[in-house]
């Protein structure tokens, strides 16, 4: 019997695909605890991907499929106080390491899913940029209702923390500057343009149009060919 060298894991603290079982990089540490832990060894990488694709793909149309109409209803009380409903979610393979975003936009009977990765990002930057990807599909100022599963984004928009630091040169506090400044100007900019209140929601607890995103953000992660995050890799990413 081969043996098992490469560990996929769907549903876990960090999806992807795992060279060993054990240690601080391993896949047990991943699925340990984690409720519903879904994973899988294979002899070789392929096998190991394609396995996560097809199961990721095949998880995300079930959820949508069978949440659907529970969620519409909810969808539907949203948009009598907001004219769009957005969902987002972005993170890494490794952090740093590839990263996708997911957002899925609501408009009266049109729903559009968007995604997109970089060879090379961090989880709060792939947060960010689905927020910001998403927001500047829309050519009009509407009012929006944007949910997401990071308080770093939500908390930082809602309790004001990143006007307060583009307000202080890009400055947290006197001898911190603000991380990821160049997506929090740009976001900030578009929150100037659109009325957008943001919420969060519950990562990985059912809510479909989160799991969507999760769904979204993982496959482009795992695309080959990445783009490169490139004020990132540079080191360009703070403004102070």
């Amino acid at each position: 019997m081969a043996k098992k060298k490469y560990y996929a894991v769907v549903r876990g603290n960090t999806p992807g695909i795992y060279t060993q079982w054990f240690g601080s990089d391993g896949a047990e540490i991943q699925v340990r605890g984690f409720p519903n832990a879904l994973y899988k060894g294979f002899a070789t990488r392929k096998d190991a991907e394609d396995w996560f694709q097809n199961s990721v793909t095949t998880r995300a149309a079930q959820k949508r499929k069978q949440a659907r109409p529970a969620d519409a209803d909810s969808v539907t009380d949203a948009l009598s106080e907001s004219d769009v409903i957005i969902y987002t979610d972005g993170g890494c393979m490794r952090n740093p390491g590839p990263g996708g975003y997911g957002a899925v936009l609501i408009h009266g009977e049109n729903r559009e899913e968007l995604s997109g990765g970089f060879r090379l990002t961090t989880n709060n930057r792939m947060e960010l940029m689905a927020c910001i990807v998403v927001l500047r599909t829309l050519p009009k100022h509407y009012s929006i209702a944007l949910h997401s599963d990071s308080k770093y984004v939500v908390n930082g928009i809602s309790k004001g923390w990143a006007k307060r630091w583009r307000s202080n040169n890009w400055m947290r506090n006197k001898t911190e500057a603000a991380e990821n400044a160049d997506l929090w100007d740009q976001l900030l900019d578009l929150c100037e343009f659109h009325k957008v209140t943001f919420i969060w929601v519950k990562g990985h607890a059912g809510n479909p149009e989160n799991e969507c995103c999760d769904q979204l953000a993982t496959q482009a992660a795992l695309q080959d060919d990445l783009p490169p995050d490139t004020p990132y890799e540079k080191g360009e990413t703070m403004l102070a």
